[in-house]
């Protein structure tokens, strides 16, 4: 009997962090932050496909390889899926091969971080400053010249290609 509730207590553990893996969970000290581009529950629903609400809205985490702009090449900028705020230029882009889109520096004042202490883990959660959307998390183990790794979900952004 020992052996099945483990069982069942190790599947329900595994089954909680799908759910967060894909659904997210919102962060109770970013809720009580003020951010300039600000709607309802409802707003955001219906302003945002369902995996970027997921994402943007719920501190979500898309599948690995999954977003076309994992593999944008072209000059341009990453901005906001929520809000449109400029994030990343193409400049500081390269391919981490972890399967997320992955800069080694963001855009000034284009973001904010947070401490995210999921499931005991230490990290640091990287948010759009003027709309608070989550957008993926920043380590340590970038290339020069900042050594970062900003490594974001590609649903929480779209990319505006440079005008000739």
């Amino acid at each position: 009997m020992q052996r099945r509730n483990l069982v069942l207590a190790g599947g329900s553990a595994l089954a909680l962090l799908a759910a967060y893996r894909i659904f997210g969970f919102p962060s109770a000290s970013r809720a009580a932050e003020t951010f300039e581009v600000t709607h309802s529950d409802a707003e955001w629903r219906a302003m945002l496909t369902p995996a970027q609400y997921g994402v943007l809205r719920q501190q979500g985490t898309e599948r690995p390889f999954s977003s076309p702009l994992d593999h944008e090449k072209r000059t341009g900028m990453f901005a906001c899926a929520g809000c449109d705020l400029p994030l990343f230029s193409s400049k500081t882009k390269y391919d981490s091969q972890t399967g997320w889109p992955s800069f080694w520096q963001p855009l000034d004042d284009a973001i904010a971080t947070s401490d995210d202490n999921m499931f005991g883990m230490t990290r640091t959660e990287v948010h759009c400053r003027r709309c608070g959307g989550h957008l993926g998390h920043v380590f340590n183990d970038g290339p020069k010249p900042t050594g970062l790794r900003y490594c974001m979900n590609g649903v929480a952004m779209t990319f505006k290609p440079a005008t000739a």
